[in-house]
Parts: structure tokens; sequence; C-alpha cells
């Protein structure tokens, strides 16, 4: 039986990071890093804020004396002297000396930005190479459009194994990446993976799992480390629950959805959303009602099985996320829950729109203005996703997509409401406006009617 020892225990754990092979080396000091890497960037915000302020100090100075200075740099200046009633009687030497020393304060800034600038550029060089020491070796299950597109990524930055229903040997073999056929899993499985990504559509995602779970226990049986397991649906707690319901334990779960696609990613993933949960690591899943994730959690919440085993765990799942991060994506660390939630009020809508749109018929015309544009793109950029995508996302994130569906009812009812209820104001004014005209004509109509009997009484 494996020893419970109750992890983090300082002194264990700088044994174990001291006695790791450079492929740790990432992990054991990422914590680190990071945080050195957030303090410095904070640093450069402040030192950048000072610099401003000193550089517009000096410049005031520059533009013509002390009332200039005191209204460029504000009230830090202006009571200085410590005058009584408010009134500043420093001299014009006294402001001369103050944008002097602004002056001098702007070059010692600017050289601690660039010191701090190169220890950046240090950090981002030693953390490359601690990633290209030990590539992963990434299987990618569903090699169609979406598993080609981020294959082709992924070959960059390590050794790409990819299996589907369909033979892809050559356009695997021209992005260099290796084809298994998928129903040869155990071969798939014999490549040694360190990471396995599951990129099939959603409505296939739950029997793909299910296959793959005889062969991965079978493997771990061996001793084997389990891999890391990673989806990448745009519906989270419904991936969450498969993987956590079938996969053997020894396997880590990572829940992923990129925030983009071929299309929207196509130029590069620079400043797109990459939404992430690390589920399980080393047997332990995450609880997001804890409030407790696995960076920041206390020596004394949790309690793990060989403290190297959980190393070696956090240092998978932070390589391959750092191929995210080195392809310039916005990292969002986000409960699956929260996810769906958030998922449903912006992809889920933005599809259902697409969808009803296109079913208009709508085409473009000579006139178009730029939002009927912008109506189209729309249409095409989710009517180019299948149905199933489509589908799925509605039926495995069914409460908050049936919100949306009847908000959306609601709120189509209220603005046709709205124009009936202006239609009928409008009519209601038109009948009172065309009874006010008929009026004076009716009663000039009774008054000639009256004189013409008038005239008859006399005649007679």
């Amino acid at each position: 039986m494996r020893q419970s020892i109750l992890f983090p225990s300082i002194g264990f754990v700088l044994v174990y990071l001291g006695k790791t092979s450079n492929g740790l080396e990432l992990n054991n000091n990422n914590q680190r890093k990071n945080y050195k890497v957030t303090r410095h960037f904070d640093s450069l915000d402040s030192i950048r804020s000072e610099a401003l302020f000193a550089s517009m100090s000096a410049s005031s100075s520059r533009s013509g004396g002390p009332n200039n200075v005191r209204r460029s740099i504000g009230p830090a200046f202006t009571n200085l002297g410590g005058s009584k009633d408010g009134v500043n009687n420093r001299s014009n030497d006294d402001y001369k000396n103050a944008a002097e020393s602004k002056i001098g304060r702007l070059e010692e800034l600017k050289q601690q930005e660039a010191d701090l600038a190169r220890q950046l550029a240090e950090i981002r060089t030693e953390k490359l190479s601690a990633l290209r020491s030990k590539p992963l070796t990434i299987g990618v299950i569903g090699f169609g459009r979406f598993g080609q597109f981020i294959s082709k990524t992924f070959a960059k930055h390590g050794n790409i194994v990819v299996t589907s229903r369909s033979d892809y040997t050559d356009i695997a073999n021209e992005m260099g990446a290796e084809y298994v056929p998928l129903s040869d899993p155990q071969a798939f499985l014999d490549k040694n993976l360190d990471v396995i990504i599951v990129a099939t559509s959603i409505v296939s995602f739950e029997s793909t799992v299910k296959t793959l779970t005889p062969y991965l226990k079978e493997f771990v049986s061996t001793g084997k480390k389990g891999p890391l397991l990673v989806d990448v649906l745009s519906v989270k707690e419904h991936a969450r629950d498969i993987l956590l319901n079938y996969l053997p334990e020894e396997c880590d779960i990572l829940c992923t959805h990129p925030m983009f696609g071929p299309d929207s990613g196509k130029n590069g993933w620079k400043n797109l959303n990459f939404v992430f949960e690390k589920t399980r690591v080393d047997r332990v899943v995450f609880d997001p009602s804890s409030h407790i994730d696995f960076e920041n959690i206390p020596s004394n919440d949790k309690v793990y099985n060989e403290a190297f085993s959980y190393i070696e765990s956090m240092d998978r799942i932070e390589r391959f996320l750092s191929i995210w991060e080195e392809e310039g994506c916005r990292m969002v660390p986000l409960s699956c829950k929260s996810h769906d939630e958030y998922a449903a009020n912006s992809q889920f809508i933005t599809h259902l729109m697409g969808r009803i749109l296109g079913a208009q018929g709508l085409q473009k015309t000579p006139i178009d203005t730029k939002g009927f544009e912008s109506v189209l793109k729309l249409i095409d950029s989710t009517t180019a996703d299948s149905f199933d995508l489509f589908y799925g996302l509605y039926k495995y994130n069914k409460r908050n997509s049936q919100s949306i569906i009847h908000q959306l009812q609601a709120a189509m009812d209220d603005v046709v409401d709205n124009l009936r209820v202006l239609e009928i104001e409008e009519i209601k004014k038109q009948d009172v406006q065309s009874g006010q005209e008929n009026e004076p004509k009716q009663n000039s109509m009774a008054s000639t009617t009256g004189s013409k009997e008038m005239g008859s009484y006399h005649r007679t």
C-alpha cells in the first residue's frame, strides 16, 4: 500500500525538488517564477506610471513658471511649502529645483524599467528552455477540422500522434504527426502518450471515452503512470462528469475550452481566450464549491499519496498549458459550472441567433449597411459549424440553454407588443385628429342647411 504523506511538507518537497530531473524543473519553479513575473509586471506598471507623472511635471516646468507647474502636477506640489491659508509661497527657484528633481527621477525610472524588462526576458528564456528540455507526446483523438487545427500548432512544441475513423495519414505526415487508426486503441496508447486530447464532437464524446476506458485501465494496471486526459468541448459540466465517471483514477483530468476555432484562430491564437479547470490531479478532484485550487492549498487541508507523483502530475499539466500560453492565449482558470453559465449567455445565444437569422435565407444586396454585413458574418460563422455542435450546446447545457431561449422568446414578444402599442396609439391619434378636422365641416354644413330652411320660410 502507498503511504500517505502530508503535502506539502516543506523539507520533504525540497528534497524531491533537488533530486528531480530537468523534466520537473518547470513545475517546481513555475509557481515561484509566476509570482516573480507577476511582481515584475506590477513593478513595471508602477514605474511606468511614475515615469509618466515625472515626464508631465518636467514638461509643465518648461512651459512657464510656478503657476503652470502648480496646475499640471497638482496638489502634491502646491502645498509643499506648508504655508498658511493654503497659499503657496514657494519661490521660482523652488519650483525649478523640483522640476529638475523630476527630470532626474524620470531617467532613474527608465533605467529600472529596462532592468525589469531584461529580467522578464531572462525568465521567459529559462521557461522556454525548461519546456523544450522535455517535450510532451500528445495524442489527439478525432482528427477532423478542429483536431487538425490544434495539432498543427502542437507539432511546433512536441510529438503528436493522431487517431480518427478516417485515414488521415497524408495530412498527419504533412504536419509532422503520426497517424494511428482509431480501430487500434492499443497501438495508440503504446506511443507512451503524456497527454490525450479528446477532440470529437459533443454527441460522440461519451461513446469515445467509454470505448477508450478499458484500454486505459489495462495500461495503468501495469504500473505505468496514466496519461493526462483533456477535453476541448464547448460544454464543460457534461465533459467533466463523463471523464470522472469513466476514467480510472490514475488518469489526471484537465477540462478546457479554447474559445476559438479554425476560423477565428486562423491568424494565430494571440489574445484569444482559453478556459480551463484542473479537474483531477494525482487522484485529487477539484471541488469548485470549496474555493480551493491546486496552486493555493494550505498544508493542513489536503493529504497526498506520494508528493513526487503530485509534482509530476502538476508539471505535466503546466507544460501542456504553457503551449497555449506561448501561443499567446489569454488563460482563464474557471470552474466547469461557471463556464456553462457564462457560455449560455454568450456562445449559445450567438449560435441561436445565427441559426434563426440563417433560416430566413438572408442574402447580400447592393445596398448593405455595415450592420447587415455583420449579420451575414454572424450567419456564416455559426452555420459553418455542424448542427451537431449546436445541438450539443443545447442538449448538454440544457438548463442554461432553455433559460436563454425563454428569455429570447419573452424579449421578442415584448418588442412586438411595443410595436403594436405604438401602432394602436398612432391609429387613435389619427382618428382623433380626423374627428377634429371633420367637426368644423359638419358645423358649417349645419349652418348652411339652417339658412336655406329660413330662406324658404320667408319666401313662403
